[in-house]
């Protein structure tokens, strides 16, 4: 404790605290530089310095994460979570109609907030559900385009989720609920800008020329989240409107990256301004749904939905509008065999549950894991993505095992397969069965093995959907 003497001269009681608050605050700083030196770096508000940060390990061996998409949109959950955007910017029709159909003529978009209650939320249950996916990480929303944010943001008075509404902090009891009962990575997504701000609106008649949203409202609530959540994953979106340089992305990066609480393990995206996706950042994602059925040369993830069209939770979707066991596995192995991630979305209700056909999927992707995990975490892309005879079968490798994820079962119980080559000493597994399969060289031509898949009654089988193939001694 430093001690101030006074005995020639007058220090009143009102300074002495402010000297001591500095002195305090100079130690804390001086402490908290010395614990946040970062591994590599430090890193430059450019982006030939963001871009050479290697991606944190975490990310690669995680393969599989879920998505939430939760908001104020989850009320009139129609169409879409552009709901706001669809009605009052687009004029669509269809949402026009709606609105004129359900609601009273004055009513308006912030209306929606208070019906945004939350009330059967229930932050251990969504951990529990989320853990039992499979998935290594979870990204929450904390802000979409309609600005609204789940939490008590000191830079979105009146349109958070803690002054109405649930009354709640959302992502608070999220992160906690997922730190506290499972070891799934923590991840927020955030939307940049937001549709009908004013300052937002302002910046964008002056051609961005000015800066006061991203100013007064964007970077304070990045710095916000990040040091009040400390986020495993940030997830930026709604950049593409105006560049980087209005949005002083690699000022912020740069910030993260050497200084911030989270430096030496946050991993990001692609979606920094304009032009930037596929290009700068983290991991690439592209564009929505991105699944490019070919290897690529930087890391990269598939954001994907279970509803195919919204990502939202919406009231007028239809039994086929969700996709099936079949398409999910098929969407995995084609991302994971060609360097990806997947991260599968769903969309909580407005009052905070998740709808049976959602929890049915997560639940049936995490049993699936549950046998076959093996091939897909920690894996890698092999020399071949996809077999060169059979469509339908994707590669990956781990250690010195090859695995073949197969997503049709054969005619026949007979695979042929004409990209692995094999020895004297070549074994074949299926995952989730504890007998080796047998197999033969291929006679056909373009075939260079075959492989007898076991005779199993229904309970028998590992799984229901994309069997697996671990192959030992193969090149």
């Amino acid at each position: 404790m430093p001690m101030f003497v006074c005995s020639s001269f007058h220090i009143r009681k009102d300074e002495l605290y402010v000297i001591l608050i500095l002195c305090l605050t100079a130690l804390s700083v001086k402490s908290e530089n010395i614990k946040k030196t970062p591994k590599q770096g430090p890193y430059l508000p450019n982006w030939d310095s963001i871009d050479s940060r290697p991606l944190p390990g975490w990310y690669d061996q995680a393969k599989f994460g879920i998505f939430m998409h939760w908001g104020v949109y989850s009320v009139p959950a129609f169409g879409t979570e552009w709901f706001w955007h669809k009605w009052k910017a687009d004029k669509n029709p269809r949402f026009v109609e709606f609105m004129k159909e359900n609601y009273p003529p004055n009513f308006q978009y912030p209306d929606f907030g208070s019906q945004f209650t939350a009330e059967m939320f229930d932050a251990n249950h969504f951990a529990d559900v989320i853990q039992a996916s499979g998935a290594q990480y979870v990204v929450l929303t904390s802000k979409h385009h309609e600005g609204f944010t789940n939490y008590a943001s000191n830079f979105s008075w009146n349109w958070n989720s803690v002054d109405i509404g649930p009354n709640r902090d959302l992502v608070g009891e999220m992160a906690e609920a997922v730190r506290s009962r499972t070891d799934i990575k923590f991840g927020l997504y955030y939307s940049l800008f937001e549709w009908f701000h004013p300052l937002y609106l302002k910046d964008a008649a002056n051609n961005f020329s000015t800066q006061d949203y991203m100013k007064m409202v964007m970077k304070p609530q990045l710095h916000e989240i990040v040091n009040k959540y400390k986020p495993h994953l940030i997830w930026s979106d709604g950049d593409w409107m105006c560049p980087d340089t209005y949005w002083e992305s690699t000022d912020f990066l740069a910030w993260l990256f050497n200084e911030s609480p989270v430096k030496d393990y946050v991993v990001v995206n692609d979606r920094w301004g304009q032009g930037d996706s596929c290009h700068h950042g983290g991991y690439y994602t592209c564009t929505d749904r991105y699944n490019p059925g070919v290897l690529q040369k930087h890391k990269w993830e598939n954001a994907m939905t279970i509803d195919k069209t919204s990502w939202g939770y919406r009231r007028d979707t239809k039994y086929s509008d969700f996709l099936t066991m079949d398409e999910i596995t098929q969407t995995l192995a084609e991302t994971i065999s060609c360097g990806g991630n997947m991260l599968m979305n769903f969309g909580p209700t407005h009052d905070g549950r998740i709808i049976p056909i959602f929890e049915e999927r997560l639940r049936q992707i995490g049993a699936w894991l549950k046998v076959n995990g093996e091939g897909i975490y920690a894996s890698h892309p092999w020399t071949s993505q996809n077999d060169t005879f059979t469509p339908g079968v994707w590669y990956t490798t781990k250690n010195t095992s090859v695995y073949a994820i197969v997503l049709d079962w054969p005619e026949n119980n007979t695979l042929n397969l004409g990209v692995p080559v094999t020895s004297e000493t070549t074994t074949v597994h299926m995952l989730g069965v504890s007998t080796a399969l047998q197999w033969s060289k291929g006679t056909q031509s373009g075939v260079s093995m075959t492989i007898q898949f076991p005779v199993l009654a229904g309970p028998q089988l590992p799984c229901d959907y994309a069997w697996v193939l671990k192959m030992d001694n193969v090149n």
